[in-house]
């Protein structure tokens, strides 16, 4: 039976790039996404960046821009990141959007109706060097439990405490290392002790969270009566002014998770689709993944919310712990706080994606990147026991293709495809350890098939044709049954497959079916394996730069400035070469205005770029449009571009010229591009162009 789900991941802030912590919980929700839409369920993938704050607004002014600025610089770089390391958003938006303000309104108002809002002064820790009051997140000292240095000011990592940023020993702040003052400040509150009896039952008995997670709410927040929770910031605070408190702006919390809700507003405008069919629908399953640190906000403050607006409640949020490296927390000074712009430099994404896979349960336990266990897990697991099946079969049939039918093979595919509940229940468990453990067994297996039957040395008798065709076929079906179990995690290598096999791997019950009869493509090598130098250059401290530039670099530097420009068009040269240019190349027919309103030029990023080998001209991009799913697209500019320099940069493409079926895969668009006598120059639009901007 087919399912509605709506899956978010915790919204990343706008104040820094993606790093490898972030990625555990973003991989870890694309992972059960892409596994839902492979069982044939109706899944939609929301995310957002969350934008508003204190961080927010202090960075935008030590830089000298507008915090509108940042957020939207930010959000390129973020979506690029995500869209490297293959995220299947459905749509990605931002918390400082209309839609966003509308929804935050509505539950506001339904506060109030209720008289859950109440408003008093209180002190609060206030940074006399940029003159702003602190939220808890931006002040650190000594856990007032246990002693632990370097804590939060809303809760310890080490003891699990929660108390007020008050009771924090030696505090300091996060943005200018002042020691904090206590003054007094006006502030709007949400009731919760009303909503108490209806939070302890959705906790403790609806199911949507795992035993230890409603143990510890149980424990250390509903054995008592629930506080007040403070929801606003005076001036000077980035976000949304409230609309009935002039001068007071929603915290960051308040607004952040209702982005879930103003992402799929979004969505559903653009693709036609009701929000209280998604948001207010009892049959819809909303799932959340986030981290253990903000786990009381998505379990107490964000379903009192929900249930306030006249919302559906989570039917699951699913908790991850942290990412360690070595044993110890990120560190930037140890090298070991890897962006994932960095990661990307010296190794594959998938490689990523598998690794934490392979070790995420359906616990909470932090995971802990061990350099020498990465490259093992990928070398071993993926180019020894997967990948292998492939080449050491592929070949001996490309001539041939498949046998017309399936061979005896001592119950092999059988046996896999038996598989399929055991592994659907892991991936549905979010226990990918235990998923990828089961289709490693059957690899296992495979792998054992091949050493028995040694196709290597059936080729060399031609007698025995039939039976190298014969065994290739099992191997190839044995793999083919493999890269369909391992899409969720692995969606560019079952691309690859179903490439090379003629049978996509973009549905569950193909497990079940053996490839017969079908054309084998020429090989091509899928996956290379991990060099454990570049895994250590990765980890290597390297010099201090800026955090982040204005524009994404690749797009900065390929715009050029105004003095360059008029440099260039007062040069004779230019002129000359225009009319060289022009005779060689005759301006085409007259159109109408009507004919050039059908083609839309669209701004894009490019997120990806690589060689086709085969091809002499040709680079395949990847390229994002802001939000939505990202094109692929063959641009003959070989000669001119090193793909690696492409990355980051803003191009304009042709958005709705047909998909074309080419010989290396299908082109979903064209890149604009000048030049003559083969001559290449991409078009980049001006400074300040956001991906999905229409030229006009």
């Amino acid at each position: 039976m087919s399912r509605q789900i709506l899956v978010t991941s915790a919204l990343p802030y706008a104040n820094g790039p993606i790093h490898l912590g972030h990625l555990v919980e973003y991989i870890q929700t694309d992972v059960f996404a892409r596994f839902q839409r492979l069982r044939g369920h109706r899944v939609a993938y929301l995310c957002a960046d969350d934008t508003h704050g204190t961080a927010i607004m202090i960075r935008a002014q030590k830089e000298g821009r507008t915090p509108e600025q940042l957020i939207a610089d930010m959000a390129v770089q973020h979506q690029r990141d995500f869209a490297a390391f293959g995220m299947s958003f459905d749509h990605y938006g931002s918390t400082n959007s209309p839609a966003n303000l509308a929804i935050a309104t509505g539950i506001w108002q339904r506060l109030r109706e209720r008289q859950l809002v109440v408003e008093r002064s209180v002190e609060r820790l206030y940074d006399p060097v940029q003159k702003t009051f602190l939220a808890d997140r931006f002040v650190v000292g000594e856990c007032p439990r246990c002693g632990a240095a370097e804590q939060y000011g809303d809760s310890c990592e080490k003891c699990g405490s929660t108390y007020p940023a008050t009771e924090l020993k030696n505090p300091r702040s996060v943005h200018s290392g002042a020691k904090p003052e206590l003054r007094p400040s006006s502030q709007l509150f949400v009731r919760l002790e009303p909503l108490q009896s209806f939070l302890a039952e959705w906790t403790q008995k609806s199911g949507a969270l795992q035993g230890e997670v409603a143990n510890y709410l149980a424990g250390h927040f509903l054995d008592k009566p629930l506080q007040d929770w403070d929801v606003s910031r005076p001036a000077p605070y980035f976000g949304f002014e409230i609309p009935d408190a002039k001068g007071q702006f929603w915290y960051v919390w308040f607004d952040a998770p209702i982005g879930y809700i103003a992402a799929t507003k979004e969505w559903c405008e653009r693709t036609g689709q009701s929000l209280d069919a998604w948001w207010k629908n009892p049959q819809c399953e909303v799932v959340h993944f986030l981290g253990k640190d903000i786990t009381y906000f998505h379990t107490l403050f964000w379903p009192a919310l929900l249930h306030v607006g006249g919302y559906q409640l989570p039917k699951r949020v699913q908790i991850h712990g942290f990412l360690r490296v070595g044993g110890e927390k990120m560190s930037k000074s140890k090298g070991t706080f890897v962006t994932a712009e960095r990661y990307l430099q010296h190794l594959d994404a998938e490689w990523l994606r598998y690794y934490y896979a392979s070790k995420l349960s359906s616990k909470i336990d932090d995971l802990d990147f061990q350099e020498d266990e990465f490259v093992g897990k990928v070398n071993s697991d993926l180019v020894g026991r997967v990948v292998n099946l492939a080449s050491r079969s592929a070949r001996f049939v490309e001539a041939t293709g498949l046998s017309a039918n399936y061979p005896a093979d001592g119950g092999l595919f059988a046996r896999a495809a038996a598989q399929s509940e055991a592994i659907a229940a892991a991936y549905e468990a979010c226990d990918y350890r235990e998923a990828m453990r089961l289709v490693m067994l059957l690899a296992d297996a495979a792998n054992e098939y091949v050493e028995q039957k040694q196709p290597w040395t059936l080729k060399k008798d031609p007698a025995k044709a039939q039976d190298l065709q014969d065994v290739c076929t099992v191997v190839l079906n044995l793999f083919h049954q493999i890269a369909v179990y391992l899409q969720p995690v692995l969606p560019k290598l079952a691309a690859k497959a179903g490439a090379l096999l003629g049978s996509a791997c973009d549905r569950w019950e193909l497990v079940q079916r053996p490839l017969v009869g079908s054309k084998v493509a020429k090989f091509e090598h899928l996956m290379t394996r991990v060099e454990a130098d570049k895994v250590k250059a990765m980890f290597t401290p390297e010099p201090s730069a800026p955090a982040v530039p204005t524009l994404p670099p690749k797009a900065a530097a390929a715009t050029p400035s105004a003095a360059a420009v008029a440099s260039a068009a007062a040069t004779p040269a230019t002129t000359a070469g225009a009319n060289d240019a022009l005779q060689k190349e005759p301006l085409a027919a007259e159109i109408t205005i009507d004919d050039f309103q059908k083609v839309d030029l669209r701004v894009a990023l490019v997120v990806a770029a690589e060689a086709v080998p085969e091809a002499k001209k040709l680079l395949r991009l990847t390229l994002s449009l802001g939000s939505g799913p990202t094109r692929n697209v063959f641009a003959g500019i070989k000669s001119a571009y090193e793909p690696a320099k492409l990355v980051g940069r803003l191009v304009v493409m042709v958005a709705n010229l047909a998909p074309r079926q080419m010989k290396f895969g299908l082109s979903e668009g064209m890149v604009i591009a000048a030049g003559t006598d083969g001559e290449v120059f991409l078009l980049s639009p001006d400074l300040g162009a956001k991906p999905g901007q229409r030229l006009h």
